[in-house]
């Protein structure tokens, strides 16, 4: 069984309960699920060039492509922040 390793992938989001589309996926791998996470800011902010308002960077299992985010489901910046973040996904 070949190891497990994660990418990022870049999700472009609307408003609300839109479902976010997966615009692209970076070529990076990732030998742990903290190691991509720790990397998705940066990756986000790089891959900003999307036609969406709201632009997310998600971890995914390499050969796995990322679904089941909406548009609500991000946290939108506060003051002086200029990040956004994955809520946990509502069930």
């Amino acid at each position: 069984m070949e190891p497990l390793t994660f990418i990022i992938a870049i999700m472009g989001c609307g408003e609300g309960d839109s479902q976010c589309q997966q615009v692209r996926t970076l070529e990076a791998r990732y030998e742990s699920q903290a190691a991509c996470t720790a990397a998705t800011e940066a990756a986000a902010t790089r891959n900003s060039d999307v036609d969406y308002p709201v632009v997310v960077a998600q971890c995914v299992p390499a050969g796995a492509s990322a679904g089941g985010l909406k548009g609500g489901d991000v946290q939108r910046p506060g003051p002086g922040r200029a990040d956004f973040r994955v809520s946990p996904v509502r069930s």
